[in-house]
């Protein structure tokens, strides 16, 4: 009873929500369509605006935030490069001061120039990071300072090596010389002393050149016990030498040791004191500057991770407001769209029955919905319209079906002129051919009667020279010789007939019957150019064959002769107007089961829209010239029907034209015998 009671409850309520949403579809159906579907349309307008207004609401907060985030990675990297150039600075001032180097000095000054352009990192930052800046700027300012302390050092230290120790050596070099020249004899007292002061010399010179290069504490050792050596023989030398000019050397030479001595002395003074500079001024700071970076790094990482949390909690908050708000508007739009789609629906529903009773054949079915004032009752008007249409053209089909066999009568009366038009193009094209060939032939026949009748002179000339018994050699051998030549020529100007009467023969028969049989397809070629060349006399246009032998044919000779004229005349009379000279060539190439025969002319080619109207029957630029427009149809005919082959064409115009003809090597068993062919 309980189930019994809530099915009888839910029953009425059902109802209730399907009378609300019918009258609520039947308000709507008093606003136009558009307007229903207009005000889906703004409605997403609306809910797009405020989205739009939230978003950029939230967008200054982004964009605070992520300059913030920006600005801390820029500083970041700011920080990473000054102490990468720092370091990279430090490596490259020790390899300086190690091996003096002008490109290394010219990378340390662009190096520096770059340093300390980034030194102003104090006004790119914030207050809470101005102060560790300055520490790094100053740190790094020091840096800076110190390399210049240590280049005057360093120049410093070329000057003394130039001026008290290589000068002085150098002149110790000379005055050894001097000595030595002086000496009367080898063997002399002064003659060990000398050698051992010498011998300290040259290992000073090594000593203190390894020692000004490399700073060694081993050659700096070498170098003052060899000086140490020469200090203590040069009085010796002085009490042992032989003469006023040698103890004046010596003498020269002991203060020359002592003013080299004390060149070396402040050498080392000075290298030391450049040593210092490089730990303290170079090293020293770098390690500072390094620190001070590291301090700075941290405070720009933590306002970086700072900034990164608040663009974060931005993003939440604007996620959840667009959903809040996308949530409401989608459950707003929801229910009015269900009440716009309900009132256009079930119209619609009631129309595509109409229309579907129409389609049929129920004519008898009136739509509904014919009063109603909005969009969809001018609908239902319209195919009330669109019914009485279909009633008036059912009537309107039986009209149609009995012109239709008038126009069928017509076709056919169409087709058998057609039929007669063909053959009529056929018999003109032989019969061109026929008199062509019927002058070409009057040439050689021509000669040889004229030839004939002018040998029968000379005979009758002999003959009376013999009767009269005035007969010489002389006369007997120009008569032989005369008549020699008059024989060749009768031989070759009838055998030339002969040939083409033979060809024009083999062409005609070829094209009377259309039999099948198979034949040299350059045999073929060559009889059906012959019955041409008369044709070609009478124009400037070279024809040029290249067909090579042993191409054989299952196929219709008569059908083939017929297109290599009918392409050969339409070039004549179309690519080659007026005189125009040129050539026309025929090449073919077997390949596998079939033979590709090219027709190429270079004549005045055809435009894009004749080469799509070339093959209509009835087609020609020659109206009211004597052209019928159906020479290429009838090639089109007998090569696709007939022979089983296909015909491409190509044109540029002022170039050219070119027909490229496939064949199959054997010809279909059974051609259509209502080809026009």
């Amino acid at each position: 009873m309980a189930v019994s009671g809530a099915t009888v409850q839910a029953g009425p309520a059902k109802r209730s929500i399907s009378g609300r949403l019918d009258w609520a579809s039947e308000q709507f159906r008093r606003i136009p369509v558009r307007w229903r579907i207009a005000t889906i349309v703004i409605l997403n307008l609306a809910f797009i605006t405020l989205l739009m207004l939230l978003i950029a609401s939230g967008a200054r907060a982004i964009r605070s935030a992520w300059d913030d985030l920006q600005e801390a990675r820029r500083i970041d990297r700011l920080l990473a490069s000054i102490e990468n150039d720092a370091g990279r600075l430090q490596t490259l001032i020790h390899r300086y001061f190690a091996l003096p180097n002008e490109t290394v000095l010219n990378e340390i000054e662009q190096r520096r120039k770059a340093l300390l352009a980034k030194l102003a990192i104090e006004q790119e930052i914030d207050l809470a990071l101005q102060n560790p800046a300055r520490s790094v700027s100053s740190v790094t300012e020091r840096f800076m300072l110190g390399f210049d302390e240590l280049r005057s050092v360093r120049e410093t230290i070329s000057s003394i090596y130039e001026n008290e120790i290589r000068r002085p050596a150098s002149e110790l070099s000379q005055l050894y010389a001097v000595v030595e020249t002086a000496m009367n004899d080898r063997a002399a007292l002064i003659a060990p002393s000398l050698g051992k002061s010498r011998e300290a010399f040259s290992i000073f010179l090594v000593a203190i050149n390894d020692y000004y290069l490399t700073q060694s504490v081993q050659a700096q050792r070498e170098a003052s016990r060899s000086i140490e050596v020469i200090q203590a023989t040069a009085p010796v030398m002085v009490d042992l030498a032989e003469t006023e000019f040698q103890r004046a050397a010596l003498k020269t030479l002991l203060e020359r040791t002592t003013a080299l001595r004390a060149g070396f002395g402040r050498m080392i003074q000075v290298l030391g004191m450049q040593n210092r500079l490089l730990q303290v001024e170079i090293d020293g700071n770098q390690a500072v500057m390094a620190t001070v970076i590291q301090e700075v790094a941290e405070r720009v990482r933590a306002k970086e991770d700072a900034a990164q949390a608040r663009l974060d909690e931005t993003l939440r908050i604007v996620f959840v407001q667009a959903v809040g708000i996308a949530g409401i508007f989608l459950a707003i739009v929801a229910v009015i769209w269900t009440l716009i789609a309900r009132s256009i629906r079930v119209p619609l529903d009631d129309l595509a029955g109409s229309m579907n009773a129409i389609v049929a054949g129920d004519l008898a079915r009136q739509p509904s919905g014919l009063s109603a004032s909005d969009d969809l009752g001018r609908m239902a008007r319209a195919v009330e319209v669109f019914r009485q249409n279909a009633i008036e053209k059912q009537k309107a089909e039986r009209d149609l079906v009995a012109a239709k066999n008038r126009a069928e009568t017509a076709l056919s009366e169409l087709r058998d002129t057609q039929q007669s038009l063909v053959e009529a193009e056929k018999l003109a094209a032989l019969g061109g051919l026929v008199a062509g060939v019927a002058h070409e032939v009057n040439n050689p026949i021509g000669i040889s009667l004229t030839v004939a009748s002018t040998l029968a002179r000379r005979v009758d000339d002999f003959a009376a020279d013999v009767e009269r018994g005035e007969l010489r050699r002389s006369r007997l051998t120009e008569f032989v010789q005369g008549s020699r030549e008059a024989a060749n020529q009768l031989s070759l100007n009838l055998q030339r007939a002969g040939e083409m009467i033979q060809a024009f023969k083999q062409v005609a028969v070829d094209r009377s019957h259309a039999d099948r049989r198979a034949f040299d397809l350059a045999e073929a070629t060559d009889q059906i150019v012959a019955s041409l060349r008369p044709t070609l006399r009478r124009a400037p246009v070279q024809l040029a064959v290249s067909v090579p032998a042993g191409i054989v044919l299952d196929s219709y000779p008569g059908p083939y002769g017929q297109v290599v004229t009918n392409l050969f005349i339409n070039a004549l009379t179309h690519a080659f107007p007026d005189g125009r000279s040129g050539t026309f060539a025929i090449d073919a190439v077997q390949e596998g089961d079939n033979v590709v025969i090219t027709f190429r002319d270079d004549g005045i080619g055809m435009s894009a829209e004749v080469q799509r109207q070339a093959y209509d029957p009835f087609f020609t630029t020659k109206r009211g010239e004597g052209g019928t427009g159906l020479g290429l149809n009838i090639v089109f005919n007998i090569v696709t029907r007939r022979l089983g082959g296909r015909i491409a064409l190509s044109s540029t115009p002022g170039a050219g034209t070119t027909f490229r003809i496939v064949l199959p090597l054997v010809a279909p068993q059974e051609p259509d015998r209502q080809d026009p062919a």
